[in-house]
């Protein structure tokens, strides 16, 4: 039994020498003691951290001004994931006159009883919860900055300013606040007012650069004079839309992107338009008319065209391949200001229901030289008649469906230097479907009749099917289908 306790003094000892923390679940903390401002003086061990959490909800709910430019966001430090290293500290109260030597312990508690002992304990953050807090919160006022431009009035131009864009350098902002958390978020006198980082954008133009936008590059005009009154309603809007675009050297225009959202809200009605070869009304109908006559002054103002497309069928209002369709996302009409100025484009609609494209930029072209458009007609398809009978029908019925022709064109670009050609540039090639006229007989009655009906209908011969239903009376008077009304 002695060998016993002399081992288990040995031990103490041992623990003692080494600075061990060897608590008692009751053991209190020395009188004198506090932890980042907290009087911990008595407290055991579980009374402490309680203390301190109670302590750090408390610090946790103080509230903090984020500033980014001249906007502000309030939040408190909990958004930060903010926490403290609590038990860590009371450990350290637990042992300030207990660990050590018996030197060490002497000093310390004297220390106590002249000074007291401030503990402060390690506060940290989460990186990635700032993050996401800023990228929530504080991105929501970047914005962009917006390019000087023109205003045109009267024939002529006048110069605005643009303004500075302003985005939240995130990384940077997470930064200033970890930073700020570790000086320590219980400090008195601390400035709970933070600027984040930013970054500033400067508007592209300036006056000098805009004054060189005087000169007519290219210019065209198409008539919706045949349109519904809706129809010409989003034909305007369209125009209204793309009018006053200034695009710099290099800059892309998309014209879906310009004239979209098709809503009424953005001044667009129901009209007709094609899909899938046929005419339906949608939203918006008629736009295709815009970027068409938009597509026409870009060619003769001969910036690069990266994206265009032809209509499913042929439009009524330019030639074959001079048009340019748009369709959701998937079809649009795209151009780059390929010139060394800037350019400037005016869109407007007239009384007499034409609408006009202008561009305008600095004219650096060969005044000899002259360009023009030409469509050449590759290949006619479609158009055919086909006869199909209608069982469900009596004999003597006949209806028809007209027949539009299809067509593969391609279009040219015709250069002349003091009137003599030298070039001859393929632009594009389209291709346009077509439909077949469809005429249809009913077969339902007379059995040798409906026979000899159904082999003229075999033999795709109109003429003797017509023969054979000569002495028929029909049952209902023939019936011709409407072309289509003027879509797109």
């Amino acid at each position: 039994m002695k060998k016993w306790k002399n081992v288990c003094m040995g031990i103490c000892l041992l623990a003692l020498c080494m600075g061990m923390t060897v608590f008692a679940e009751e053991a209190t903390i020395l009188k004198g003691v506090t932890i980042d401002g907290v009087d911990v003086s008595g407290m055991n061990r579980r009374e402490a951290v309680q203390a301190l959490e109670a302590h750090e909800a408390k610090i946790g709910a103080q509230k903090v001004t984020l500033k980014i430019g001249e906007e502000t966001v309030e939040t408190d430090l909990t958004a930060f994931g903010l926490s403290c290293s609590s038990e860590e500290a009371v450990d350290e109260a637990l042992g300030i006159g207990r660990v050590g030597n018996i030197v060490k312990r002497y000093k310390d508690q004297k220390d106590l009883q002249h000074g007291g002992r401030e503990i402060t304990p390690g506060w940290e953050a989460d990186r990635a919860q700032v993050k996401a807090f800023l990228e929530e919160n504080c991105t929501k006022f970047d914005r962009e900055a917006e390019n000087a431009t023109l205003s045109r009035s009267n024939g002529a131009f006048d110069f605005v300013p643009g303004t500075q864009g302003l985005v939240l350098d995130v990384d940077g902002s997470v930064q200033v606040i970890m930073e700020w958390l570790e000086q320590g978020v219980s400090s008195e006198g601390m400035d709970n007012t933070l600027e984040l980082k930013t970054k500033i954008t400067e508007p592209e133009g300036s006056a000098e650069q805009l004054s060189e936008v005087k000169d007519l590059l290219g210019s065209f005009s198409t008539s919706f004079s045949t349109s519904s009154a809706k129809r010409c309603m989003n034909v305007n809007s369209g125009a209204e839309h793309v009018n006053g675009t200034v695009l710099y050297p290099g800059e892309s225009f998309s014209m879906y992107e310009t004239v979209a959202p098709f809503t009424e809200e953005n001044g667009y009605a129901m009209a007709g338009s094609y899909l899938n070869g046929e005419v339906v009304d949608s939203m918006g109908g008629g736009i295709c008319q815009v970027s068409t006559t938009l597509y026409n002054a870009v060619l003769r103002a001969e910036l690069e065209v990266t994206e265009r497309y032809p209509h499913s069928m042929t439009v009524h209002y330019v030639e074959l391949s001079e048009d340019a369709a748009i369709a959701g996302t998937y079809k649009d009409f795209k151009f780059v200001n390929s010139t060394q100025a800037p350019i400037y484009i005016e869109g407007y609609t007239s009384a007499d229901k034409r609408i006009t494209f202008n561009i305008y930029g600095k004219e650096t072209r060969d005044k000899n030289r002259t360009i023009s458009f030409e469509s050449v007609t590759v290949e006619k398809v479609g158009g055919n008649t086909i006869l199909r009978e209608d069982g469900g029908q009596p004999l003597g019925y006949k209806t028809s469906s007209k027949a539009s022709t299809g067509y593969i064109a391609e279009l040219y670009k015709v250069v002349k230097v003091n009137g003599v050609e030298t070039e001859r540039i393929k632009i594009n090639k389209s291709t346009y479907k077509g439909s077949d006229r469809v005429v249809t007989y009913g077969t339902a009655g007379d059995p040798v009749l409906s026979e000899n009906l159904r082999a003229a209908i075999a033999l795709q011969d109109e003429a003797l099917a017509d023969a054979n239903i000569a002495g028929v009376v029909p049952a209902a008077p023939p019936e011709q289908t409407p072309p289509p009304a003027p879509a797109e």
